[in-house]
């Protein structure tokens, strides 16, 4: 097969794939943004808003004891920021899990309370709430970082 055959192969087959280009969110599934509204409004509007704004307004800057607040979830926030792999495993485990170090976060894991799922549900209710140009920018993300393994 001589070369070009094969990256055109290639391409298509990733481009082809949805799941490479919007990452594992199913932000576009009604009955699983529903779910995942139900979710977060139980486990997490508590922290982080009901409206997904956030524990504090000053919520980059630490608490009196070095923790960082709860961070909007909305596009003023950095969830975005974070490809689909990342903000499961953010969920799953807890904050300072993954980041590591002297990291302090309030965040806990809720790998022993939710299901993949259901995580995977809350994560697309709080993406389908971003406008399309954001929502665009974390699809670029996690295109990005599907191609780098991350």
């Amino acid at each position: 097969m001589r070369p070009s055959h094969a990256i055109a192969i290639l391409s298509f087959v990733i481009l082809s794939s949805g799941a490479q280009a919007s990452g594992l969110l199913p932000y576009e599934d009604a009955e699983r943004i529903a779910n995942g509204s139900v979710v977060y409004n139980e486990y997490c509007a508590v922290c982080h808003g009901a409206d997904l704004e956030g524990q504090v307004e000053e919520w980059r800057q630490p608490d009196a004891d070095g923790f960082l607040p709860a961070p909007p979830h909305d596009e003023t926030g950095h969830t975005w920021h974070h490809a689909d792999d990342l903000l499961i495993n953010i969920v799953t485990r807890g904050t300072e899990a993954i980041v590591g170090g002297t990291y302090k976060s309030n965040m806990m894991g809720f790998g022993d309370v939710l299901s993949r799922e259901e995580i995977e549900d809350v994560l697309a209710f709080i993406k389908s709430t971003w406008s399309d140009e954001v929502i665009e920018i974390h699809n670029g993300i996690n295109e990005r970082a599907s191609l780098y393994g991350n």
